[in-house]
């Protein structure tokens, strides 16, 4: 059975809105999957503020930001619906928002843009709200590509997403742990714009500059890496306590970016170490695959485990989250789990996600 499906994501980078439309085959069991078109929408100025300050508003404020950021992705989704000669193509639309606020003790995760809304712009039936049925049941809600990497990329052990967080997943027989390793470009993204660059492009910033042992020593004291999984990072963690000690430093820009570049590397590396994970492939995607500096100290670092680091082609590096997305929107279609408690800690495994009907039955 084939499906159409559009998956759209928006990581904590603020890189912009991941769009994908992906044909999702079952063959008996077996997924397969294929691109057809994707796309990275960037933001806006106004809206990157929009986004950076919704942890600010008030209730009634940020609840019109929910409605306004799903009209924003319902007009986009339309857009490129019409760029692409999509119509009566897509079959449906799963949302994963952008996170906000995400407090797991608190048992509560909130992602802005309004299912009903996107829905409701583009006439096609969403899903949206994955995270929050696994939080409510007592897990980390995050992360929730594994049961992805599960079904479409089944002859793999090893996932590395270098997204504004960087999370791992190991396979183990036929269970996944998985988990938030570090802040990777989220921050990496703030320091390279104290250099008046976005982000630092193949990581040749921090190729030009040297590691200061001392704050790399603070930087790896963190509790939270002493904790055992299943564990998640709010955006928070990276933002207001990790950058504020690069601040302290005091350290020419190259060579704080030089300093959490290694940071990042040492701490995907221990997390192999304290998993006993060796001897098969890693598959690298999000924006930081595109970092070829860290990617090469990664290689470095994991050749002792006969760990095979592997880039693949661009679209799965850039989309694989979108594509993920889209594969759990298909799921929560057809009733079928979404998050693997094995990951996430929750009292059960869950089928994920709000519904919106765009068209009447």
């Amino acid at each position: 059975m084939v499906y159409r499906v559009i998956g759209i994501m928006s990581g904590s980078s603020l890189d912009g809105l991941d769009i994908a439309f992906v044909e999702l085959d079952d063959s008996g069991g077996k997924w397969a999957y294929t691109i057809r078109q994707a796309d990275c929408m960037p933001y806006t100025d106004e809206w990157l503020q929009k986004l950076q300050a919704a942890k600010q508003l008030n209730a009634f404020d940020y609840l019109a930001l929910h409605a306004e950021y799903g009209r924003y992705i319902g007009n986009t989704v339309n857009n490129f619906i019409e760029a692409h000669g999509l119509h009566h193509q897509v079959q449906l639309i799963a949302s994963h928002g952008h996170t906000v606020f995400h407090a797991p003790a608190l048992k509560m995760t909130a992602q802005l843009g309004d299912g009903a809304t996107i829905a409701a712009v583009t006439g096609i039936n969403v899903v949206s709200d994955l995270r929050a049925i696994d939080v409510a049941l007592g897990g980390q809600g995050a992360p929730i590509v594994p049961m992805g990497e599960k079904l479409l990329w089944n002859d793999t052990s090893y996932f590395l997403n270098i997204g504004g967080i960087a999370n791992a997943s190991f396979k183990k027989g036929d269970a996944f742990i998985a988990f938030d390793v570090c802040p990777a470009n989220r921050v990496l993204n703030m320091l390279a714009q104290l250099a008046g660059k976005p982000f630092d492009e193949g990581g040749n910033l921090a190729k030009a500059g040297e590691t200061d042992i001392e704050l790399l020593v603070k930087l790896n004291r963190q509790e939270y890496y002493r904790q055992d999984p299943p564990k998640a990072l709010a955006n928070e963690f990276g933002t207001d306590v990790l950058y504020p000690l690069i601040q302290e430093a005091g350290l020419p820009v190259e060579d704080a970016i030089r300093t959490y570049t290694e940071h990042i590397a040492e701490q995907i590396t221990g997390s192999f170490y304290d998993m006993d994970a060796r001897d098969g492939k890693l598959l690298v995607t999000g924006g930081g695959a595109f970092n070829g500096f860290l990617i090469e100290r990664l290689q470095s670092m994991l050749a002792a485990l006969n760990i095979e680091v592997i880039v693949p082609e661009p679209n799965v590096v850039q989309y694989k989250e979108a594509i993920v997305m889209a594969l759990l929107g298909l799921l929560r279609w057809r009733e079928e789990n979404t998050v693997m408690s094995s990951v996430t800690g929750a009292t059960r495994d869950s089928i994920g996600g709000a519904v919106w009907m765009g068209l009447e039955a």
